[in-house]
């Protein structure tokens, strides 16, 4: 990475590095790797496992010390949200990680540079190399400006929340299963009391289907149970 470009991207994470290496290969995608026949310990696979874990805590704590009266349960929930590959995609886009990744000629053509999970990807591994460069402070901080901050000044309240939707979508992200469809099937009841009765569907196939007093709360329950119908169905008898 060129100097300018690397003292730019240090601006604004918020970091300078003693050792750039980690830095360069925090953004170094494992196609890159394969294509240039570069060693098997320059991508930001092995970064981006300890990342997780740094962020893990740092996430953990601070949900621990800002919302005491949250029980364990609404602490797990909240920390699933922050710590999901959306949420982690929008971070590294607040930090222009997408600019500064090193692909394969592959995905440069696929437009991995705006692809969620490799920003995410990408986050992690930032995370790793700047708490091996200078220890976990200024990982820490990096976190609360990119990812925190911005949490809690968009309704935090809905933080502790249940989030049925991204959880589904995310269980079938995992094994390469598509997108989820929500159709309103049919409303009852009078307009002041309206219900709206709605099917989670995957491609053809019905996963579930529930109700609500509004459209989200209905699609909500609808991702809850299909949720619990495939955990359900993954499980060895």
């Amino acid at each position: 990475m060129p100097e300018a470009e690397r003292r730019a991207l240090e601006a604004l994470l918020g970091h300078r590095f003693r050792n750039p290496d980690w830095l360069e290969r925090a953004l170094t995608h494992s196609s890159r790797k394969s294509e240039v026949g570069e060693g098997r310990s320059v991508d930001n696979e092995r970064l981006e496992f300890l990342g997780d874990s740094v962020l893990g805590l740092v996430v953990s704590e601070f949900l621990w010390r800002n919302f005491p009266e949250w029980n364990a349960g609404m602490l797990s929930r909240s920390k699933a949200r922050l710590v999901s590959t959306r949420s982690l995609g929008e971070a590294a886009q607040r930090l222009h990680l997408g600019r500064y990744l090193r692909l394969g000629r592959g995905e440069e053509k696929t437009g991995g540079r705006e692809k969620r999970n490799l920003l995410a990807d990408a986050y992690e591994a930032v995370i790793a190399a700047i708490y091996l460069d200078g220890g976990v402070e200024p990982a820490s901080r990096l976190v609360r400006q990119s990812l925190l901050d911005p949490a809690m000044a968009h309704e935090p309240s809905l933080l502790g929340k249940a989030d049925h939707k991204s959880a589904l979508q995310e269980w079938l992200q995992h094994r390469g299963m598509g997108l989820v469809e929500y159709r309103v099937v049919k409303e009852t009841g009078p307009d002041h009391e309206k219900i709206f009765h709605v099917e989670a569907r995957l491609g053809s196939r019905k996963l579930a289907g529930s109700e609500g007093m509004s459209k989200k709360e209905a699609e909500q329950n609808a991702a809850r149970l299909a949720l619990e119908r495939l955990e359900r169905e993954g499980k060895p008898a």
